[in-house]
C-alpha cells in the first residue's frame, strides 16, 4: 500500500523554475513538497547544461587567453598544452557542488524531498512511482518537468558518433572532428569551445544567419569572427545524411547556393533545439490544455484547470533558466494569495557565451522595423573602447535600437568580451522605461567596457565623443 502525504503545494521537478518555485512558497508559510525522479537536483541547466557548459567554456577561454599571452612573449615557454581529464574534473566539481547547493537550500527551507515519476491523477493528486510508490496530495500542483535535446528526424542520437549536449559535455576526450547542426546558442557555445581546444569545427545552420534569434549585425559579426578562427560556417544548409564512416561519421548536406558537400567527423553534434516534457504525466486525465507542445498558462502561471501552474521549459516562453526561476515565483507568490507582476518577456536579457559572448534584450533593428517603429541607431565598436585595447578584446561592438521620436528604447545588442555580464545595464533601462536622453547623461566609470553603452548611447543622436 503506498503511503500517502499531504501538502499546499506539490512541485513535479527540481530544475531552475521548480527548486526556484518550491523554495518561495516555502519562504511564504506554505507546506511543499517536490518531486524529482532525477538522483540529483537542479535540472538540466545545472546537471548537463548551462553550468557544466559554460565551466567548459570558461577553460576554453583561458587557454586562448594563455596562447595568446604566448605569442606576445610574455611567457617564454613552447606550445601551450592541456589536460581534458582535469579540465572535465572540474567541471564535474562544479556541477556537484551545484547540485549540493540546491540539496542544501531544500533542507533550509524544510522543502519535502519525494524521489520518483509523478502521474497526475487529479488537480489535487499525484501518484509517485519510485521505490516507496508514494500517493501525495496538494491544494496546488506546480508542474516543472523541463525539457529535452532533440534530433531532426531520422538522426537517432546514440552519444557515440550523433550526441546532444550530454554526449558533448561527458566525451572523454576532445574529438579532431565535429559537426554541429544548429547554430543556435547551444550550437555556437559548443563550435566556440571545441575549436579553443583544438577541433576542427563545421557549423551547420538552416536559417539564413547563425544565431538567428540574434540581430543581424551581430550575427555577421560572429561569422565573421568564427570563420577567422577556423571554424567553417554554412547558413542556409540543409542536412541530407549522416552515415558511419570508419570510427567517425560522414556528414552530407546541400549549401544554400545548391551544391552538395560532405565532411567526415568524428562526431555530429544535434543543437536542434529542445522538446518540452509533457508526455505520460497525466495532463490529458486533468483536462490540462496544450498547444504546439507546450502547456498554455496565464500570466500567473495557472493553466486552464484551477490549482494547477506550469513554468519553465514545458510553457511556451523563453528556455531560459532564469525565466523558469521568475516564472517560479511568479506562481508560488500566486498561490500564496500575493498579486505578482507579470512577467514582461519583451525585458528577458538573452546571453550565450561564445567567445565572443552575445547579449541582447529587447526587439532586434528588424523586429522593431517590422512592429511600425521608426527607429535610430546608436553602435559603438570596442575597437574604440580604451579598456577593450588593454584586455586586448575589441571585437564586436554595442548597438541600441530607439525610436525616432523620443528615444525609447527598444533593445539592445551586444557581441564581445564580457557583454553578458553588461546586458544588465539595458535590462534595468528597458524595465524602467528609459529613454536615451535618460542614460545619455549618467557617467559610466573609466576605463571600463561599459562605456561602449554610453558611446552607442550618444550615437543614437550622432553625438559620440570617441567615435
Amino acid at each position: 500500500m503506498s503511503a500517502q502525504l499531504q501538502f499546499d503545494v506539490a512541485v513535479i521537478g527540481a530544475g531552475p523554475g521548480g527548486y526556484v518555485a518550491a523554495i518561495r512558497a516555502s519562504q511564504l508559510g506554505l507546506k511543499v513538497a517536490v518531486i524529482e525522479r532525477d538522483s540529483r537536483y537542479g535540472g538540466t541547466c545545472t546537471l548537463r547544461g548551462c553550468i557544466p557548459t559554460k565551466a567548459l567554456l570558461r577553460d576554453a577561454h583561458l587557454l586562448h587567453e594563455v596562447k595568446k599571452a604566448v605569442q606576445q612573449g610574455l611567457f617564454k615557454t613552447g606550445p601551450v598544452e592541456f589536460d581534458f581529464d582535469k579540465i572535465q574534473a572540474r567541471k564535474n566539481d562544479i556541477v556537484n557542488k551545484s547540485h549540493r547547493g540546491v540539496e542544501y537550500l531544500f533542507k533550509k527551507n524544510k522543502v519535502t524531498v519525494i524521489k520518483g515519476t509523478a502521474t497526475l491523477l487529479s488537480p489535487t493528486r499525484i501518484q509517485v512511482a519510485g521505490d516507496t510508490p508514494t500517493e501525495v496530495e496538494a491544494r496546488n500542483i506546480i508542474i516543472a518537468t523541463g525539457s529535452e535535446a532533440k534530433s531532426l528526424p531520422g538522426y537517432a542520437v546514440d552519444e557515440q558518433h550523433i550526441i546532444s549536449n550530454i554526449g558533448a559535455l561527458d566525451t572523454a576526450a576532445v574529438p579532431q572532428s565535429l559537426v554541429v547542426v544548429g547554430a543556435g546558442a547551444v550550437g555556437v557555445e559548443f563550435a566556440s569551445l571545441y575549436n579553443t581546444f583544438g577541433t576542427k569545427v563545421t557549423l551547420l545552420e538552416v536559417a539564413p544567419q547563425l544565431v538567428p534569434l540574434e540581430d543581424e549585425e551581430v550575427s555577421k559579426e560572429l561569422r565573421r569572427l568564427f570563420t577567422r578562427k577556423g571554424i567553417d560556417v554554412f547558413t542556409g544548409a540543409k542536412l541530407q545524411s549522416a552515415k558511419p564512416s570508419g570510427n567517425g561519421i560522414e556528414v552530407s548536406f546541400q549549401t544554400d547556393g545548391g551544391e552538395a558537400k560532405s565532411v567526415v567527423a568524428d562526431k555530429l553534434l544535434m543543437a536542434t533545439g529542445r522538446a518540452a516534457n509533457i508526455a505520460g504525466i497525466g495532463l490529458e486525465t486533468l483536462g490540462v490544455a496544450t498547444e504546439r507542445g507546450f502547456i498554455k498558462v496565464d500570466r500567473y502561471m495557472q493553466t486552464n484547470v484551477s490549482g494547477v501552474y506550469a513554468i519553465g521549459d514545458v510553457v511556451p516562453s523563453p528556455q531560459l533558466a532564469h525565466v523558469a526561476f521568475q516564472e517560479g515565483v511568479v506562481a508560488a507568490e500566486r498561490i500564496a494569495g500575493q498579486d505578482p507582476a507579470a512577467i514582461d518577456y519583451l525585458h528577458v536579457p538573452n546571453c550565450t557565451y561564445c567567445d565572443p559572448q552575445i547579449a541582447s534584450v529587447g526587439l532586434t533593428e528588424a523586429k522593431a522595423i517590422a512592429a511600425g517603429h521608426k527607429i535610430k541607431i546608436g553602435k559603438f565598436p570596442f575597437t574604440a573602447v580604451p579598456k577593450a585595447r588593454i584586455e586586448d578584446a575589441t571585437d564586436g561592438f554595442v548597438k541600441i535600437v530607439a525610436t525616432e521620436e523620443d528615444g525609447e528604447i527598444l533593445g539592445f545588442h551586444m557581441i564581445g568580451s564580457g557583454v553578458t555580464e553588461m546586458i544588465a545595464e539595458g535590462v534595468t533601462a528597458m524595465g524602467l522605461e528609459g529613454t536615451v536622453a535618460d542614460l545619455a547623461h549618467l557617467i559610466h566609470a573609466h576605463p571600463t567596457l561599459s562605456e561602449s553603452i554610453h558611446e552607442a548611447l550618444e550615437g543614437v543622436f550622432g553625438a559620440p565623443i570617441h567615435m
